[in-house]
């Protein structure tokens, strides 16, 4: 009995000492990514130069929603779902990816040599737009995003690039019961 309490605590020691090596996956509390082919409505958005078309959007809890987003803009731009406080930490990940000189006006850049040899872990998670909640898309291109809603709640989708949150290029997301 002792040895196998003490082999029970040695693994599980080891389980939280060793470092995770795969992306940790993204869970969200109001819902998850799904596959385009279970949709049961799709909304088109469309994006301007700061806003977005249209302005508000109601779902119910259970709803598959593809997403089609329309960049009708000069500007690259974010549809991001989540709440207030997500689109505040996601809006300082872009903006060191702006920094960084991968996102740019109207695109992201590869990742050049030098890039490549920086410590993106500490610049949040791997300077990659990889977010399941989220899609870039470039002026001029159509991209999806296909998400089920699991429960009732206020959201927002917005556009995180530096700048365009702050002039109103986000829109309410309302998923009732």
């Amino acid at each position: 009995m002792f040895l196998r309490t003490s082999l029970k605590i040695a693994a599980c020691l080891l389980a939280l000492s060793t470092p995770a090596w795969a992306t940790p996956v993204h869970t969200f509390a109001f819902g998850q990514p799904t596959a385009a082919s279970q949709a049961t409505r799709t909304i088109e958005i469309v994006m301007g130069d700061m806003n977005f078309d249209p302005k508000a959007i109601q779902v119910k809890a259970g709803e598959t929603i593809r997403f089609v987003l329309v960049n009708k803009g000069q500007l690259l731009h974010e549809f991001n779902l989540g709440d207030a406080a997500m689109h505040a930490s996601h809006q300082e990940e872009m903006l060191q990816m702006q920094q960084s000189g991968m996102l740019t006006p109207t695109g992201m850049k590869e990742m050049s040599h030098d890039m490549a040899s920086m410590d993106h872990a500490a610049m949040g998670h791997g300077m990659q737009h990889d977010d399941p909640n989220s899609v870039l898309v470039e002026p001029g291109k159509t991209a999806e995003l296909t998400w089920t809603f699991s429960k009732a709640t206020a959201l927002e989708f917005a556009c995180n690039i530096p700048g365009h949150y702050q002039a109103d290029m986000v829109g309410k997301l309302t998923v009732s019961q």
